[in-house]
């Protein structure tokens, strides 16, 4: 828990939370930077906005995947088909990276894959397909992937459609170029994040180093209770960040810090844990009034490892135990720390 090193009686942005507060200029510069970082969208996100634009510019009856080429070349986007294919190995007639309309559809498509490739193709209705469009997708002479479009209909593809297609790719290679390292992305956004809150604990906040210790102590229950590295990714930012709003001062810090991530889509769920990690399993938390399992879990991991970080005693963190609390989370507690004791 953060305490205030002086007194500072500036109270969070109004357009934020409706209470009196500084103007959005006096706002720490790091954490728009933070925000505008984390709020980054997925290449799989950009290809489906890709998609759906080019198959307005072919008209009606169309279908589409993305593909990318990272070692193998996968499906990361569909449009008229099912998400079943994201994720799918493929090879096809993408390979010579030019924009070509195949008058065959997919017939090239399956000449290229295995059998057991055949089904997944068949599943998703393709093996019909009289026309298609391959548009590549290269960045600064870098090969990244290609939009194909399956016309569904006898309609033909004119030059103009194809050449308004392969405009659309080359405006959105860059952005995807951008995005093709998302594992550096990820890596980046975890050593600013932390970076941010550091900054911000030294120079306002008694307690540096409790935002990295809440966060140890909430994967260390994370695993302990079955969660994926997905989901342990996201909570790692609930609870690197969750004291990020004190940067206005003690009061709605919960809301202004969830509001940093209000256009950070997926880390929707790290946002609902930063605005409820004050809630109560009685219930008379803040700032919702909240109970026991409508509290989201996150939020319920958060307010464990806080505790046991601000008090140090298990004891005291059991004393809240169907209180404050949530047992079975304190239970987690319980086993992450008798495992990180034998380790």
């Amino acid at each position: 828990m953060f305490r205030r090193k002086a007194a500072n009686n500036s109270a969070p942005d109004p357009r934020r939370t409706g209470v009196a507060g500084p103007a959005p200029s006096e706002m720490l510069d790091p954490t728009r930077v933070l925000t505008e970082l984390l709020a980054r969208p997925s290449a799989e996100g950009i290809l489906e906005n890709a998609l759906a634009y080019a198959s307005t510019l072919l008209g009606d009856h169309v279908n589409g995947y993305a593909i990318v080429r990272r070692g193998q070349d996968k499906v990361a986007a569909v449009f008229g088909y099912p998400r079943s294919l994201i994720g799918t190995v493929l090879s096809g007639p993408w390979a010579a990276m030019r924009p070509r309309i195949l008058s065959e559809g997919s017939s090239e498509l399956y000449e290229s894959n295995a059998s057991e490739v055949h089904k997944v193709l068949d599943a998703a209705g393709m093996r019909e397909v009289p026309l298609s469009l391959v548009v590549p997708i290269s960045d600064r002479g870098r090969t990244l992937g290609a939009l194909v479009l399956d016309r569904t209909s006898s309609d033909p593809i004119t030059p103009m459609q194809q050449e308004a297609v392969a405009r659309w790719a080359t405006a959105v290679a860059p952005i995807l170029g951008m995005l093709d390292a998302r594992d550096d992305w990820q890596q980046a956004a975890r050593q600013i994040s932390g970076a941010v809150v550091e900054a911000i604990e030294s120079q306002e906040f008694d307690g540096v180093g409790h935002a990295a210790a809440v966060a140890e102590n909430s994967l260390r229950i994370g695993r302990a209770m079955g969660l994926s590295a997905r989901e342990l990714e996201e909570l790692w930012f609930a609870a690197t960040l969750h004291d990020l709003g004190k940067i206005h001062g003690e009061q709605g810090h919960a809301q202004v810090g969830a509001n940093f991530l209000q256009n950070v889509p997926h880390l929707s769920e790290a946002q609902k844990a930063i605005r409820n990690h004050h809630e109560r399993w009685d219930g008379q938390g803040e700032p919702d009034k909240l109970s026991g399992e409508d509290i989201p879990l996150y939020a319920r991991i958060l307010a464990v490892a806080n505790a046991y970080v601000r008090t140090g005693e298990v004891e005291r963190v059991h004393a809240q135990s169907g209180k404050g609390l949530d047992p079975r989370v304190v239970a987690a507690l319980d086993k992450a720390l008798e495992k990180a004791a034998v380790s």
